[in-house]
């Protein structure tokens, strides 16, 4: 099945976000990589060098390839199915009814690949599923295909961070197989050599396990995130400071610092819509007690979005209408343009609704946001957005926005008056500037 040396025909079923950054990475690494897409528009764009995304370093290593001639784009399923050892699927699955994945986008490519193929193959999943998915797919493919059970299927799930997925698919914290025969593992073991050989941890699993690891890595992840919100909550009945609680805490071994930061909570493509597949799954499975931590982990990072914009409220008096608020960030994290379920979106909404005139900055995001929320100004530049403010929310961590003088900020606003949703920003630094800084979970 293999080409000479490590390297193999792969191919890539889907050039959203996972998709195009997995060919372009799987071509780094040295394999023959083509990639496919349903839309026409995508390929071209891909095909000269165009990625549609803001993603440190992808643009360039997607040119790179390329031109080295590693990398084709194709709108052909008989081409992949010809061309193809190893066949990934990278589509989406998407929140569907009842909070459920949506797997059509998935059994769809793979009914319109496996009349294609003809020989020995590969098919490996990398897609978020609710646990079940790999053999009902591996059935699927082996009922359609000329091959039969000559079509093998395994998933390895990824574990991409938006604005570092390049880092995280050349050179990921481990490696996970999930394999039903010893074939797909060496073959997997085959595409990943570079990686491995550097010492990062592959792990073998079975089909169920493996499916079941990025849904319970994210909402580990997200219990964690929602734990410091919820003591955030308790800090401020109490008059307690949630950062230095974070910090004490933070130095256990066994819980560590990391995502251990308070303030407006998750959003994205990712977190929230797996949580609540997770939690669907869980209760088809009849696991109550997950159905329950999974809903109460939900509710607390939503509950945030709550107490920041009711923070934003009450510092302009109480009533928003005609009130003029600046707004840092509208991506849904920094490094990324990603609007999807942004909290920082969904306060501008409200704030809106309540009649108050909103301007936003983001160094990214800006317009894939003035798509989704007209109603917001989009300001150039942070001191264009808090012109005449009486409130400014800090709501995208960026890093830019840790750089801002405060002292020069104060100038442009009407009153110099700033919540930090996130928790970053230096808050004694804006208050020796006459600042009123107001941060969730701080007295």
């Amino acid at each position: 099945m293999g080409r000479t040396g490590h390297a193999l025909r792969v191919t890539v079923i889907g050039t959203g976000y996972l998709g195009l950054t997995h060919a372009v990475c799987m071509a780094d690494l040295g394999h023959q990589v083509l990639a496919i897409d349903v839309d026409s528009g995508k390929i071209a764009k891909a095909a000269r060098g165009e990625v549609p995304f803001f993603e440190p370093g992808l643009e360039p290593l997607l040119r790179k390839n390329l031109d080295a001639g590693r990398l084709r784009f194709t709108t052909s399923f008989a081409d992949v199915g010809e061309s193809g050892d190893v066949h990934f699927l990278c589509v989406g699955t998407p929140q569907g009814e009842g909070g459920h994945a949506d797997l059509s986008y998935l059994r769809s490519a793979v009914d319109t690949l496996a009349p294609h193929l003809s020989r020995q193959t590969l098919i490996v999943g990398k897609s978020t599923v609710p646990v079940g998915t790999a053999r009902e797919l591996l059935a699927r493919a082996r009922a359609a295909a000329p091959a039969g059970d000559g079509v093998d299927l395994a998933w390895n799930p990824e574990f991409l961070r938006e604005g570092y997925a390049v880092q995280d698919s050349l050179t990921p914290d481990r490696i996970v197989f999930g394999v039903a025969s010893g074939q797909a593992e060496r073959i997997l073991r085959q595409v990943f050599s570079t990686p491995l050989a550097r010492g990062i941890p592959g792990l073998t699993m079975d089909l169920e396990t493996a499916e079941l690891v990025k849904v319970a890595a994210n909402s580990f992840l997200a219990t964690k995130i929602s734990f410091i919100n919820v003591m955030a909550q308790m800090c401020e009945a109490t008059g307690a400071d949630v950062l230095k609680l974070a910090d004490a805490i933070g130095f256990d071994e066994r819980i560590g610092r990391k995502f251990l930061s308070p303030g407006l909570g998750f959003g994205g493509g990712c977190l929230p819509k797996d949580i609540r597949a997770f939690r669907s799954t869980a209760a088809d499975n009849g696991v109550g007690l997950l159905v329950d931590l999974l809903t109460t982990v939900d509710a607390i990072n939503l509950g945030r979005r709550d107490r920041v914009f009711e923070l934003a409220r009450e510092a302009v008096g109480g009533d928003l209408a005609g009130k003029r608020v600046a707004v840092l960030g509208v991506a849904f994290k920094p490094n990324s343009d990603d609007i999807r379920d942004s909290p920082s979106l969904d306060i501008c909404a409200r704030l809106s609704a309540g009649g108050a005139l909103v301007s936003a900055h983001d160094p990214v995001a800006m317009p894939n946001a003035a798509r989704t929320r007209p109603d917001v100004r989009y300001a150039d530049s942070v001191h264009e957005a808090a012109e005449n403010a009486e409130v400014v929310l800090h709501l995208t961590e960026w890093s830019d926005y840790r750089a801002i003088d405060p002292s020069g900020l104060a100038e442009v606003v009407a009153r110099p008056v700033i919540v930090d949703a996130r928790c970053t920003l230096d808050a004694g630094l804006w208050r020796s500037a006459g600042w009123s800084v107001h941060v969730p979970g701080q007295p």
